[in-house]
C-alpha cells in the first residue's frame, strides 16, 4: 500500500470516527424494526400458547452419588390353587369312593351318544356300551373314567377317550340307626364326614323315651368299636370330640331311658323317666305329691339288688332314686 501524505491522515481520521459513532447509535432501531417484522409475520398464538405460563429453564439436579440398599426380592401374594375353598367339596367327593346303589353319569369327550347314567349293581359294576359290563366298585370317580376309558381303547372303539365320571346319588353310604328315636331306620350318608349329632337330627332327635347315652358300633377296617356317648355333655362344656364320625356301615342305637315307678298314696302313680341325681321328694312331685292319707314317714323303696332279688328300703325324702327303684307310700294310721 502506498505511503499516505500525513495532511490526508488528520482529515480522514475525524471521518472515522463519526461514522462509527452513527453506526453505534443506529443499531438499536435496526434491532427493534426486525423483532417487530418478525412478529408480524409469525401465525397467531393458540389461546392455551396465550394461557400457559413461561416455565423456567430447567436446572441441572446434582446426581445422587450415594450408593441405594437393593431391593430385596419380595414374595409375591399366593395365587389360590385350582383346588380352593369353593371346590373343596368337590375335590373331596373326587375321593369318594363307588359303590352298590351309588348312581352315576358317565361322559366321554365328543361322543355324546355314549352319554349313560347307570346305577351300580350289588356287585360292583355296570353295563356300558360297547365294552359291556365293568366293574368300578370300591373306585374313585376318576379312577372309574380311567378304567372305563381304557377299555374303550383296548377295543379299538375310541382311539383317545376322555371319559368322566359324575356321582348323581349317593346310596352306598349308609348308617343304621334304631331304638329310641323320631324316625329310626336306615338312612344314606350325603357327606363323608358326617357327625353322630348329624345323623340323630336326620332321624328326628331322640324321643322322649330315650336315654342320654347313645351306643354307636364303629365298622372300623372290618373291626368293631364300641362307643358310649353322652349325648347332653358334647353340647354342655364336655369333649367336642365326643361327637365322632359316623362312616358306611356304622350302627347306632338309643337305648329306653332309665325309669322308677311310684304307687301308694300318691295322686298319680306310675312309671317316670329318671333323671341324673333325683331323690325322693323329686320323685313324688312328678306324681304330684301326696294323698291327704299319706304319711311322709311311710315311705319306702323296693330295690333290685346285683342278684335279682328285691330288697325293702325305709326312705327318706333326701335319699336318691335308682334305675327300677319302686317308691311306696303308706297311709297314716291316723
Amino acid at each position: 500500500m502506498g505511503h499516505m501524505p500525513k495532511s490526508r491522515r488528520n482529515v480522514l481520521a475525524p471521518l472515522a470516527w463519526s461514522l462509527l459513532a452513527l453506526l453505534a447509535i443506529a443499531m438499536p432501531g435496526i434491532s427493534e424494526s426486525r423483532e417487530t417484522a418478525q412478529a408480524r409475520n409469525a401465525p397467531p398464538a393458540s389461546p392455551a400458547q396465550v394461557a400457559a405460563p413461561a416455565q423456567p429453564a430447567a436446572t441441572p439436579q446434582a446426581r445422587d452419588t450415594t450408593p441405594q440398599p437393593q431391593a430385596r426380592n419380595t414374595p409375591q401374594a399366593a395365587i389360590p390353587a385350582p383346588g380352593g375353598p369353593a371346590q373343596t367339596g368337590n375335590a373331596a367327593l373326587s375321593r369318594e369312593t363307588l359303590g352298590a346303589g351309588d348312581s352315576i353319569r358317565i361322559t366321554v369327550f365328543q361322543n355324546p351318544d355314549l352319554t349313560t347314567e347307570a346305577r351300580i349293581s350289588q356287585s360292583g359294576s355296570i353295563v356300558f356300551p360297547l365294552i359291556g359290563e365293568v366293574g368300578l366298585g370300591g373306585l374313585t370317580t376318576a379312577e372309574a373314567g380311567s378304567r372305563i376309558a381304557d377299555q374303550l381303547k383296548r377295543g379299538n372303539f375310541i382311539v383317545n377317550p376322555q371319559v368322566a365320571v359324575a356321582i348323581v346319588q349317593v346310596r352306598s353310604r349308609q348308617v343304621h340307626v334304631l331304638g329310641q328315636l323320631s324316625r329310626p331306620g336306615n338312612y344314606i350318608l350325603e357327606d363323608a364326614a358326617a357327625r353322630l349329632t348329624d345323623v340323630l337330627t336326620l332321624a328326628g332327635g331322640i324321643s322322649a323315651t330315650g336315654a342320654d347315652t347313645v351306643t354307636v358300633l364303629a365298622n372300623r377296617g372290618g373291626k368293631i368299636e364300641r362307643h358310649e356317648i353322652d349325648v347332653p355333655s358334647i353340647f354342655h362344656g364336655g369333649d367336642p370330640a365326643m361327637n365322632i364320625q359316623i362312616e358306611n356301615g356304622d350302627t347306632i342305637f338309643v337305648e329306653r331311658a332309665p325309669v322308677f315307678y311310684i304307687y301308694g298314696e300318691v295322686q298319680r302313680a306310675g312309671a317316670y323317666r329318671l333323671e341324673p341325681n333325683m331323690i325322693v321328694m323329686q320323685a313324688l312331685s312328678l306324681g304330684s305329691g301326696l294323698t291327704p292319707r299319706a304319711s311322709e314317714r311311710g315311705i319306702g323303696i323296693h330295690r333290685r339288688m346285683p342278684n335279682g332279688k328285691f330288697v325293702k328300703l325305709e326312705a327318706k325324702l333326701t335319699d336318691p332314686i335308682l334305675a327300677d327303684d319302686v317308691v311306696f307310700v303308706r297311709e297314716s294310721l291316723f
